[in-house]
């Protein structure tokens, strides 16, 4: 096999357990591969003789195998390793920090919302996750490196999460001046058998907020009930009425691996998405006005007046969590303040924690805003009252029947440029950094469009938004004028 198609983005992806339609390519052998070649990474890209890293996972089946095998080979080059167990993508990251654990790098086993047969790793070290190129030279090493003494080894176990949530509760405690800031609230959680509900326990309990009826926050790595997956509309949905079931204050849906999470209010309103984002540039801005507030390329019309009202400037750029993170820092770097990039999958990274993606952090966040918003007697509903959902949305995904798919996209891209201006009432935007995107005035569609190139696939993802009823469909139909020119499986 070749272990270069691990390779996803900057992550690494694969297949831990076989199933009907799905062989395996990621195994012990290749795991203990890639930790030994993560330490010559170390070794000779850092210049760290004898590098300390930690390791950690989620809760999939193959979880524990993965993650001594990765830590056997990168003990077999010379590091020195410290097993975390259960832990979260963020608190991986945290380890690396002087005030923490102060390691090398981290590993995070995780594959994050996908199915429970799939498996990978995301790479840390102190100035953050390895990049596409990092990953690439990684798996390069890889290839030079066999399994030859790991052998069923066993790590003991080094427990983080209580530091970790320890410095969380510092800083809510801190922001609020209160030790039980939470007291009085009903807060419940969706971990969805992922590595979340520690939040609950070590969390919101110490900070006096009752839970009870929080679900699924045993870690199950089959997934019993769900995927954890704060972007899935089924997902939000169904715990949307068990929060107003409860009569809850607060929900909070986190993904697998607590890089990301999603907010529900006690009206049972749904706080992902643009929405979400909606939410967290309110509480940025008041922080930092004028601050820059990047977010991926699907977002709403709505959510930049948001942001313009409160001062902010929305930088809207590429899809992909990494995308949206260093851009913000580029923008910093130019002079140009910066302190969130968030995607409307939920991944939230703030300048004041060194741009890390974390759900359990965006969480810590949002209460605090959310007791101070309490004792004026308002809710997240009142913060958010300016904020319009658009009247329809539709997402669909062309495939390309084309077996040099890039080149013919971006072929695809620039006709439509040129095609746009024949369509009374569209326009292109600018400036734009990902794919073509178009407004449409009240007379054809009201609403945008945004055609783009998939991150990994060989698909045309389509996102469009209306603000009158049937403008989505509107919209859609001429877009499929245009499309029906070129070799596409239209689907939806």
């Amino acid at each position: 096999m070749d272990i270069s198609k691990l390779q996803n983005g900057s992550d690494i992806r694969g297949v831990a357990i076989e199933t009907e339609n799905e062989k395996v390519n990621l195994t012990n052998d290749t795991a203990f591969s890639i930790g030994a070649a993560f330490t010559e990474w170390l070794i000779r890209e850092k210049n760290i003789k004898k590098p300390v890293v930690t390791i950690g996972r989620d809760c999939r089946i193959s979880g524990e195998k993965l993650s001594f095998a990765m830590a056997a080979g990168m003990e077999s080059n010379g590091a020195e390793v410290i097993y975390f167990g259960l832990c979260t993508t963020p608190a991986m990251f945290m380890s690396t920090l002087p005030n923490f654990k102060n390691a090398d790098a981290a590993v995070m086993v995780t594959a994050s919302h996908l199915p429970f047969n799939r498996n990978g790793m995301k790479f840390f070290t102190s100035e953050g996750g390895l990049n596409k190129q990092d990953i690439k030279k990684v798996l390069d090493y890889a290839k030079n490196h066999k399994k030859n003494t790991f052998v069923d080894k066993t790590f003991d176990k080094t427990d983080f999460l209580t530091d970790y949530s320890t410095a969380l509760i510092s800083l809510i405690r801190q922001k609020t001046a209160l030790q039980s800031p939470l007291s009085g609230m009903k807060i419940i959680v969706d971990a969805g058998n992922g590595c979340g509900g520690f939040f609950v326990d070590k969390v919101l309990k110490t900070l006096g907020a009752d839970t009870a009826g929080s679900l699924y926050l045993e870690p199950d790595g089959s997934f019993p009930n769900h995927v954890p997956n704060p972007e899935n509309s089924e997902v939000m949905k169904n715990f949307a009425i068990h929060v107003l079931e409860n009569k809850a204050d607060l929900g909070i849906v986190f993904d697998t691996d607590v890089d990301r999470a999603a907010i529900i209010t006690a009206n049972g309103v749904s706080l992902s998405r643009s929405r979400l984002i909606a939410l967290m540039s309110d509480i940025i801005l008041s922080e930092h006005p004028s601050s820059c507030i990047v977010t991926d390329s699907v977002t709403s019309k709505s959510l930049t007046e948001f942001i313009n009202k409160r001062g902010g400037i929305h930088h809207r750029y590429k899809r992909g969590y990494n995308n949206v993170i260093n851009e913000a820092k580029r923008l910093n770097e130019e002079g140009k303040p910066c302190y969130m990039a968030i995607e409307t999958s939920g991944h939230c990274a703030l300048k004041e924690n060194g741009f890390l993606d974390d759900g359990a952090y965006l969480t810590i966040k949002a209460l605090i805003k959310y007791s101070q918003l309490k004792l004026k007697g308002l809710d997240f509903d009142d913060l958010l009252k300016d904020y319009q959902d658009p009247a329809e949305e539709i997402e669909f995904r062309p495939e390309f029947l084309t077996e040099d798919f890039v080149s013919y996209g971006n072929q695809l891209l620039n006709d439509f440029k040129s095609f746009v201006p024949t369509v009374s009432g569209w326009s292109i935007v600018e400036p734009n950094y990902e794919g073509v995107r178009i407004n449409c005035d009240k007379t054809s569609g009201d609403g945008w469009a945004l055609l783009r190139m998939s991150l990994h696939d060989p698909v045309l993802p389509i996102n469009i938004e209306s603000d009158s009823p049937g403008g989505a469909n509107i919209i859609k139909n001429k877009l499929l004028e245009f499309l029906q020119n070129y070799k596409l499986k239209i689907n939806g």
